[in-house]
């Protein structure tokens, strides 16, 4: 699967608290290229009541333009700190349904790779986390979304330094085979 401009997609995704964001950057370091931070966490933090439909739509507005706006500055391949899975999936969890502009949107954005964080971190305390005792829900729930995708997935797991070489040696496997 070509990415626009030849430009590799690469997903980081997963459950809460799984290291998705060091991840990223520790990615996008090694592969001397851009990564596409996670826009909802930005979103977030400014928020002053609780996260509404409409806030969820935002998002994955927001996530979509943030990802276009830093593809021409990749270099061979682009790192995204979640996708706007996330709002689908969050949207499904808190409303009962996602909006249907991402559910439209969905299978328009493919990525060429899908890096599923596993839950096998502790769990860290952030103020924008709400679901430690959902875990493994929201880990089955990942695994369901991208097989509802037919997504190309590996699911990364250790601690540490080695949780990002795990990453690096899945990503380094399916460049190899391009």
């Amino acid at each position: 699967m070509e990415s626009r401009g030849g430009i590799k997609k690469i997903a980081i995704v997963g459950p809460e608290s799984t290291g998705k964001s060091t991840v990223s950057e520790a990615l996008a370091r090694h592969y001397k290229t851009v990564w596409v931070p996670e826009y909802a966490r930005e979103y977030c933090e400014k928020l002053k009541e609780p996260c509404t439909w409409q806030d969820e739509i935002n998002m994955f507005r927001g996530q979509l333009e943030l990802e276009k706006h830093l593809l021409p500055k990749a270099n061979k391949i682009l790192i995204c700190d979640t996708t706007f899975i996330t709002v689908k999936i969050w949207s499904d969890h808190m409303f009962g349904k996602a909006p249907q502009e991402v559910l439209d949107e969905l299978p328009k954005h493919p990525y060429d790779l899908y890096l599923l964080m596993d839950i096998d971190l502790p769990w860290q305390e952030d103020p924008l986390r709400d679901f430690p005792h959902l875990r493994e829900h929201f880990m089955a729930v990942w695994h369901a979304e991208l097989q509802a995708l037919n997504a190309n997935y590996q699911t990364i797991s250790g601690s540490g330094a080695q949780r990002i070489e795990n990453a690096i040696i899945t990503i380094n496997q399916y460049l190899n085979t391009i």
